[in-house]
This record gives structure tokens, sequence and C-alpha cells, in this order.
């Protein structure tokens, strides 16, 4: 009976997908993911602020061209986005002569180029609609304080405006990584890409799609503790006092 018991085990062991080769997989879908997720919402960040205090300009030559660019990004599909950039990129004129063939023919760097550039648009108008909700009264104060525009925008707007989109933001943070799935549709090894090559070798969709949703999972727990944890440092002095 021992013995008829173990050989099961054995057998059940050798038909599992969750061997050492298969976790690989996952283990470097998730860093590809990571990697992919992280850089594009740092550069999308970075790029934000400056398009987002353009955007809230009144002068039309620079307004216009920053809303025509989110309007454009909101507007459109993220998988669209992506195919353009991935397989629109083989078409400019010279391209392949040049040295950025070597950057974009690897499927990492147009998928990077997509999600910056949609997140990017997101982030513009996150910040756009929290600079504008800036209380008239404490920029009124640094003025009175005889600070100069550019210093108050430094020391009290942006703050004050970074407090108020963090909610929001956090929101763009998780549907960036759950759009992220997207990227295997061109052949990066993601989690999801990782997901259909196992099920691909195993035919066992439930167990390889399972795993990956768990993952998922604990990365936007882990996301939003971060946020809670951020906002309630940053926000404390809206907390009631008890």
């Amino acid at each position: 009976m021992e013995a008829l018991i173990n050989r099961l085990e054995a057998l059940l062991a050798e038909n599992s997908i969750f061997t050492l080769q298969t976790l690989s997989y996952y283990g470097e879908g998730l860093s590809t993911t990571v990697q992919l997720v992280f850089i594009s919402l740092l550069i999308g960040l970075v790029a934000a602020v400056p398009l987002a205090i353009g955007r809230g300009s009144k002068r039309r030559f620079i307004k216009w061209p920053i809303f025509a660019y989110t309007y454009v990004f909101r507007g459109t599909p993220l998988l669209i986005q992506l195919y353009l950039i991935y397989y629109g990129v083989v078409f400019v004129d010279g391209i392949q002569e040049t040295w950025l063939w070597v950057l974009l023919k690897e499927p990492f760097v147009p998928a990077l180029v997509a999600f910056t550039l949609n997140t990017a648009a997101y982030t513009t108008e996150i910040f756009h609609g929290a600079i504008k909700a800036t209380p008239k009264g404490e920029i009124e104060a640094a003025r009175a304080y005889g600070m100069s525009p550019a210093l108050t925008l430094r020391r009290i707007v942006l703050p004050s405006a970074f407090r108020r989109a963090l909610p929001a933001y956090g929101n763009e943070v998780i549907f960036m990584l759950h759009a992220s799935a997207i990227a295997s549709v061109v052949t990066i090894m993601d989690l999801t890409g990782a997901a259909r090559f196992v099920y691909a070798r195993f035919y066992a969709p439930f167990d390889a799609f399972l795993f990956v949703a768990a993952i998922y999972l604990c990365l936007t727990f882990a996301i939003l503790y971060l946020f809670r944890y951020l906002e309630k440092k940053l926000l404390a002095h809206l907390q009631p006092m008890t």
C-alpha cells in the first residue's frame, strides 16, 4: 500500500506543471512585467509634470498640442497603440540602417514606448486636474510672501497637487500593471506570456492562468498598501482628529 501511494505521488509530481523549469518561466515573466511597468511609470511620471504645467498654460501653441496628445492616447486602446508602434516602426524609411534599429527590433523597447506614452497621457491629465484644484488662497499667500511664480509653482502648487493626485495616480499604477498583460501579444515573455507558454506545453489553462492571476492579485494588493501608506502620511493633516 505504501509503495502504491509513493508511486501515485511520484506520478502526480511528474505531471505537475509547477516544476522548477516552469517556475523559472514565471520568475522571468514577473521580472519582465515589473521592469516594463516600473520603467514606463517612472518615465511617464517625469514627463507628465512639465506636460501638466504646459496643459494649463494660457498660450494656445503650448496647451493645444499637449491636449491633442492626451486626447489621442486616452481615447484609443493601448493594444492598438502597441501594435502601431511595434509593427509600424518597420515601415519608417531608413530606420533599419540606424543605431535605433538595434533597440527597436527587440519587442521590449516598442512596448516600453507605447506604455510610457499611454501612462504619460493619463498622468498629465491627473496632475493637470490636481493643479487646477489648487486653492487660490494658497497662491495668494505665496505671492504675499513675495514668491515668484516659478517658486510658487515649485514650493506650493506642485507639492499640494501631488498630494491631491495621489489616489487617482494609484489607480493609474494598478491600471498599468493590469494593462501590461497585453505585452505578450508582441512576443514578450511577461507573466501572461509565461502562462501562455506553460498552457501550450502542458494543456492546463486553469493551473497556468490562475497562478498568474494570483501573482497579479498579490502585486495589486502590494501597490494598494503602498499608496494607502503614502496617503496616510502625506494627507495626515486632512484626517479627522480623534
